[in-house]
């Protein structure tokens, strides 16, 4: 077997206490998070009928992030990251709490939703990119950061697994306000389990400069440093042009499957599936090299599998279908992670992450807008056609720089020992270089 690929590799980050005891706390939150997030859709969808309502929920929930997640970034260059978390997290259990008591009160209106909506995507502003940067605090061994960021992977998809298919049977009992209620309740575990971690002080940056100038700073790196600038630019059109399906699964589930909660539950959870299984196999990859050309195929994986789904009106064969989108999407984007997390200059990572998160939830809501416009003029299974072919040419334009990509990452390999066996070999081409003055 592949060394780089061992089963035994995947759970080696939980011996770090502060990273599993964070680990079971986000555990319990997450599941709550995606009973909200397909309760919300539901919920929308059942008053109002409206797919553009429906692809404008997304996109107000979103649109914050591409406006504010790049300052999120230079304050976790700033702040200390663990406090600021724990401030979101209470924040988002307040927006849950508020949610849960106008629906279970009978008081929910389309406005409050919009509302709601927009404050938790500023939270998420926030969270995201904070929390992308936390995660390096929490492992000591810096070789062990990769499989750190496929667990969080594999622990956001298994509550994507889970919380969806427990939605599903929830607003069918119950109706949607448990959900949120719930929600509420799953971030008392992770504020708790932030609370309890030892982190040694972190070393932070005196803000001595203006945010504006950080900001400039940290785009300047990313955008003269080919790995970053072609993973963001990539990452980015699939968040636009693909990952938005999810806004138009109620649409699937009932009017396309002629089925209720529980049909979106099983789609949202078959996609959760998939991504599960995507993250468990990053998970046994011992080492980030060869993870560019997994990027570009995943994202033509991904591409394709939406193309197919579009076709499809048969439920039972569109399960398995969907269960390879999600597998797509889940490595490709925690792979785009695992690469950046790994080449980044430790004074940039805020930064640098809050890029990314800007690049994968930023350009969401101008998708899921567009989704939303789309599926009212020409329906919902040809704008998903229209998605998936997009991403997969936009794959392999990806794949024609992959030689680029290589060139200039592979420095930052050997300076960080993760290509130790062709250091000496490199370093001494480099002195003869020096000697002839080439």
């Amino acid at each position: 077997m592949n060394k780089s690929f061992e089963f035994k590799n995947i759970f080696r980050a939980l011996r770090y206490r502060n990273y599993r005891i964070f680990f079971l706390g986000q555990s319990a939150s997450l599941i709550g998070t995606w009973m909200q997030q397909v309760a919300l859709s539901w919920l929308v969808y059942r008053l109002t009928n409206s797919p553009f309502l429906l692809g404008m929920t997304g996109f107000m929930s979103q649109i914050p992030t591409f406006f504010f997640t790049p300052f999120a970034g230079v304050l976790a260059d700033r702040h200390n990251r663990r406090n600021m978390l724990i401030a979101t997290q209470g924040l988002s259990m307040l927006q849950a709490s508020i949610l849960a008591f106008l629906v279970l009160t009978h008081q929910i209106q389309v406005w409050h939703i919009m509302v709601l909506s927009v404050f938790l995507g500023i939270i998420f502003s926030f969270d995201i990119p904070i929390r992308q940067a936390f995660t390096v605090e929490m492992i000591e061994n810096r070789e062990d950061l990769g499989n750190a960021i496929a667990l969080n992977s594999s622990m956001l998809n298994a509550a994507r697994l889970i919380g969806p298919s427990i939605a599903g049977l929830l607003i069918a009992c119950v109706g949607e306000g448990v959900c949120f209620l719930l929600n509420a309740v799953s971030f008392i575990p992770v504020i708790l389990s932030l609370a309890a971690m030892r982190i040694a002080p972190s070393q932070v940056s005196t803000p001595s400069r203006h945010i504006l100038v950080e900001l400039k700073e940290g785009l300047g790196y990313a955008l003269s440093f080919a790995p970053i600038k072609w993973i963001l630019i990539l990452l980015s059109m699939i968040s636009l042009m693909g990952v938005p399906y999810q806004v138009l699964m109620p649409i699937f589930a009932r009017d396309v499957f002629h089925g209720g909660p529980n049909t979106l539950g099983f789609l949202m959870g078959m996609s959760g599936m998939g991504a599960l299984i995507g993250a468990v196999f990053l998970a046994a990859r011992k080492s980030v090299i060869g993870l560019p050309r997994i990027i570009a195929w995943t994202a033509v994986i991904f591409g394709a599998t939406i193309v197919i789904f579009s076709f499809s009106r048969v439920f039972w064969f569109s399960m398995p279908v969907i269960l390879l989108s999600g597998f797509g999407v889940m490595v490709h984007m925690a792979a785009c992670n695992t690469i950046l997390q790994t080449v980044v200059d430790e004074d940039k990572r805020g930064r640098v992450m809050s890029f990314y998160t800007m690049a994968f939830m930023g350009t969401m809501p101008f998708g899921s807008l567009l989704a939303g416009v789309l599926a009212s003029r020409i329906g919902a299974p040809h704008t998903l056609l229209i998605g998936g072919a997009s991403c997969v040419v936009l794959a392999f334009i990806f794949m024609s720089k992959l030689p680029l990509i290589r060139k200039e990452i592979r420095p930052v390999y050997v300076k960080k020992g993760i290509i130790a066996e062709v250091t000496q070999g490199i370093q001494a081409a480099t002195g003869l270089e020096s000697l002839t003055g080439e």
